[in-house]
């Protein structure tokens, strides 16, 4: 278990953990230093010789007393993305390897929240099975943003068919908007920018409280520079505005912030400093 949040336990579903691209890349306009600032801000981040940032691709799986909720569904295996090979027709047993540690098996799984409909958070909807794309989770409802299902309409993309239309074929998808909820614990927060309808989770329980960012912020520098554009925001500005409200939500308050690409161990605390945050990891 990562961690507990009052009743709700919280796990790690790892996929993946190595160099993804180069920090010069995915933050634009940071500025030629972008990478030995990270390096400098977090040991580790940066891949030796490449200037590749390190990002892990993960979920996180809440068991609350009432459900079981499956945030964000990695890459999957067996799908088609041939820009990035390390994503590309992937056959790995990682994902489910963790969600077997985490005690639960995919017919557990009450609930698959999307933060937002990008490759490497949908992924695991569907698995291949005899030729056709199923959903992974057979009793699950899959929660996706409504806002977010726009980019497809008139935009074909392999990465719809084989992870999104085969959960709304199967009558188990439910478009939602940024004001939704389960129950009194888990709710949505709209953080709009890296996709029309991007979402953050936040959790609540007996006091505490907890974040999952998603991509609102995709790493533990951006807690300090929230103004540097990542390179595959749909809105940059936009995204910014919503990385500095998250980010002055949860500062100074004791709420846990678990960051869906922080380097690992991924989980921390966010501190006001000066116009902008201070990132501090949990040990």
């Amino acid at each position: 278990m990562l961690c507990k949040i009052g009743t709700v336990e919280v796990w790690r579903i790892l996929e993946m953990n190595g160099p993804f691209r180069e920090a010069t890349t995915l933050f634009p306009t940071a500025g030629p230093d972008v990478a030995r600032i990270m390096e400098d801000l977090v040991p580790g981040q940066i891949e030796p010789g490449t200037g590749k940032v390190i990002l892990p691709v993960q979920g996180f799986l809440l068991k609350t007393p009432d459900h079981v909720v499956l945030v964000d569904a990695c890459v999957g295996n067996h799908k088609t993305f041939p820009s990035f090979d390390d994503w590309n027709m992937r056959e790995d047993g990682r994902f489910m390897a963790a969600l077997s540690a985490a005690g639960v098996s995919p017919e557990e799984v009450d609930y698959v929240f999307c933060t937002h409909l990008h490759v490497d958070h949908v992924g695991w909807n569907t698995r291949l099975f005899d030729g056709r794309w199923v959903p992974t989770f057979p009793n699950a409802r899959y929660l996706l943003p409504e806002a977010d299902l726009a980019m497809f309409e008139t935009n074909s993309h392999p990465m719809y068919d084989e992870s999104i239309l085969p959960v709304i074929e199967a009558g188990q998808a439910e478009m939602v908007g940024p004001d939704h909820a389960l129950g009194d614990t888990i709710t949505l927060v709209p953080t709009p920018g890296h996709t029309p309808g991007h979402v953050s989770v936040r959790i609540r329980s007996q006091g505490a409280e907890a974040v999952i960012t998603g991509d609102a912020i995709h790493t533990t520098p951006q807690c300090q520079y929230p103004d540097w554009h990542f390179v595959y925001d749909a809105d940059a500005e936009q995204a910014v505005v919503s990385r500095r409200a998250l980010l002055e939500s949860v500062a100074d308050t004791n709420a846990r912030v678990l960051g869906t690409h922080f380097l690992l161990p991924s989980m921390g605390r966010v501190r006001a400093e000066r116009d902008a945050f201070r990132w501090e990891a949990d040990a």
